[in-house]
């Protein structure tokens, strides 16, 4: 069954949880509303876009430093509460988080958050490649949206799939976590350190600067 956009946005509006948790959810119920909607309910993701409006004003810094000391992360995770900041399962989400950070290596922390010229360098290269590639140019707007889904995937830390479970990307972790809490929780800023690199270390820290305090998923 084709998976259209009325599908996913009935979904949505059922559901309260993001277009491409919808869109993935109606692929694996081939289609089905109710069982879509099971889908996202088993994964803890249905409930936690009814709380993605709340402020989230607590939480904790994390760290994280590799074997060896070579290689370390800082991240902030915030949620609603400190009496939730305190549990284990919030602590262990924003130690996972920054495990996670220091394997994946994210240039970004959303889709937002990518400049502008980053992006049109991107979209450019996507481009003459598929050209080089001899495909036809009325499928070449297609094939670039795919390609920048793929950098969207490697290069920000939201959309990057979790090291420890590749089925869950970490914006669907950290919705699992709300699910569970009863909290909305958001990834607010993060800055990872490798030794002797230190022209990432200024980027991140440019980054991090203008990060706001809290950011929603």
């Amino acid at each position: 069954m084709e998976i259209t956009a009325a599908l996913v946005k009935d979904l949505r509006e059922r559901t309260g949880a993001g277009m491409m948790e919808c869109k993935k959810a109606l692929q694996e119920a081939k289609g089905d509303l109710a069982e879509a909607e099971v889908v996202l309910r088993k994964r803890g993701i249905s409930s936690a876009g009814k709380k993605s409006g709340r402020a989230t004003r607590q939480g904790l810094i994390g760290t994280y430093i590799h074997a060896g000391g070579q290689l370390g992360v800082m991240v902030e995770v915030n949620c609603e509460s400190d009496f939730v900041a305190r549990t284990d399962d919030f602590k262990e989400l924003v130690h996972d988080v920054a495990m996670h950070i220091a394997a994946a290596d994210p240039r970004f922390l959303r889709r937002e958050d990518v400049p502008a010229a980053v992006l049109d360098m991107e979209k450019e290269i996507a481009r003459d490649r598929a050209k080089a590639e001899g495909k036809p140019e009325k499928v070449l707007d297609k094939i670039v949206e795919g390609r920048l889904a793929k950098f969207y995937e490697e290069a920000c830390l939201l959309d990057q799939p979790f090291v420890k479970e590749a089925t869950l990307t970490i914006d669907q972790l950290v919705k699992t976590k709300i699910a569970k809490l009863g909290e909305n929780i958001g990834i607010a800023r993060f800055t990872r350190f490798k030794v002797g690199d230190v022209a990432a270390a200024a980027a991140e820290t440019s980054q991090e600067s203008v990060a706001p305090e809290s950011v929603t998923p």
